[in-house]
């Protein structure tokens, strides 16, 4: 076991992080938070849509939904009524990089969830009908929150012309043939191969002790045999971009027209010393509300749009995202808001940015991880997803600090590096009939990774 810091009994929630490994190769976190008496666990499996083998997207995420369907202790459609009864709440998500069980109950209920979590590890039972029935809920699944939804729409196929070869092109909720084809056994073959100890972090934060936990996972999860030779990730290389990309959507549902951008990015892991922390606050500079320089540009000078703004999504393993986005005010054309929009990167990039934006952001940024951190399950995400991710404990305790260390020098370089067009797709999301949209909603694409 390796304690990783020592603080006073009244050290704020976090403080102190316990980490250890069992002997089948099962990583345990524990983060005490004494507030309430309550617990957060969360297991998470290192394996997501990205891992999946190609022509069966979707997999990742079917099986989550499977993982709910019984053992032979637990009936199926039974865990959720169990922690319920109890008093908790769970649930589950699947992402690119991970599939993330979870529950938030009372601390003297965490020896029951964790017995329950451990026994579907490894004794899940699947009928024919139970696969047949949740394949149906999928696909509604994929209806409504992607099919019904034509930001949603755009959004799917940018990502599938931004990663030529990276899996990462791939939606986490699998493409509807796909999806059709999927059985019964492409769900256990995934489930025995993914699905064991050693490839398993178990992460709990709440009123206890880490001794506790350690002992209670090493009489449930530590049962558990060892796969003996977990996967190895093999995902294919994205190739060095070449040329922009264009995705343009007609849709009748489409309220306002939408122009969209988005930049391939490395991520936290994979970036060089500050260059995430940059793009974090270079998101923040040019699209944060009504102080970013998009929303002041478009919105407030121009009156080109009625929203503008930027994200950064670069908590990935391999790779990440820096978006724009505008909506059009009335019949403004999008290459007029394009031109607006490229002019602002373009200063930004020859430029750069000024001290009191790069300190505005900065403090934004760093508030935010402070409000993080009063969320017991936020708390207990974050430290899991950092491991997840090829990050550590400590990786995650220094994100303040290397956020102080950003220059007006790191901004500027890494707008050079990546905010380049050839690294990038552009979409356009286009109203059919304004008469017709007038009851429809404004959808802008953006990172959408996660499905539960």
């Amino acid at each position: 076991m390796v304690l990783l810091a020592s603080a006073p009994a009244a050290a704020a929630p976090g403080a102190d992080i316990t980490q250890t490994t069992l002997a089948n190769g099962m990583q345990v976190v524990v983060i005490p938070d004494r507030r309430a008496p309550v617990v957060s666990h969360l297991v998470l499996y290192k394996v997501g849509s990205a891992d999946e083998e190609r022509g069966k997207s979707g997999i990742a995420h079917f099986l989550e939904h499977l993982m709910f369907k019984g053992t032979g202790k637990i009936p199926p459609g039974e865990f959720s009524k169990i922690v319920a009864r109890n008093g908790g709440q769970d649930n589950a998500f699947t992402t690119q990089d991970a599939t993330v069980y979870f529950q938030r109950v009372a601390t003297d209920r965490l020896p029951l969830v964790m017995e329950m979590e451990a026994d579907r590890m490894v004794n899940l039972r699947l009928l024919e009908e139970d696969v047949v029935n949740e394949r149906k809920v999928v696909l509604e699944e994929r209806r409504s929150r992607v099919d019904n939804d034509p930001g949603s729409i755009l959004s799917e196929q940018m990502g599938a012309a931004l990663f030529l070869s990276h899996p990462y092109g791939i939606p986490v909720i699998g493409w509807e043939h796909e999806i059709k084809a999927l059985s019964r056994e492409d769900a256990l073959e995934f489930y025995k191969r993914y699905y064991a100890p050693d490839n398993a972090i178990l992460v709990v934060a709440g009123d206890i002790e880490p001794e506790t936990v350690i002992k209670l996972a090493n009489e449930t999860f530590g049962k558990v045999t060892a796969s003996g030779n977990p996967p190895v990730r093999l995902r294919a290389k994205e190739p060095d971009p070449q040329a922009p990309r264009r995705v343009i959507l007609k849709d009748a549902r489409v309220a306002m027209d939408t122009l969209s951008r988005q930049y391939l990015t490395p991520s936290h892991t994979t970036a060089a010393d500050r260059e995430a922390e940059a793009l974090e606050l270079l998101s923040a500079i040019i699209g944060s509300s009504s102080t970013g320089r998009l929303y002041k540009k478009l919105v407030i000078e121009e009156k080109k749009a009625t929203a503008a703004g930027a994200w950064f999504s670069g908590d990935s393993l391999d790779s990440g995202r820096i978006g724009f986005y505008s909506v059009a005010a009335g019949d403004t054309p999008l290459a007029s808001l394009e031109a607006s929009m490229d002019a602002v990167i373009a200063e930004l990039r020859d430029k750069g940015v000024t001290d009191s934006e790069l300190e505005r952001a900065r403090n934004s940024q760093i508030a935010e991880l402070v409000y993080k951190e009063d969320s017991q399950f936020n708390q207990a995400r974050t430290y899991g997803w950092a491991l997840v991710t090829g990050r550590t404990i400590a990786d995650m305790k220094d994100r303040a600090k290397r956020l102080q260390a950003v220059t007006l020098a790191d901004i500027q370089s890494v707008a050079q590096k990546y905010l380049d067009l050839k690294r990038s797709v552009t979409g356009e999301l286009l109203s059919v009939n304004r008469n017709l949209a007038a009851g429809g909603k404004v959808s802008v694409p953006g990172p959408s990774t996660t499905i539960h």
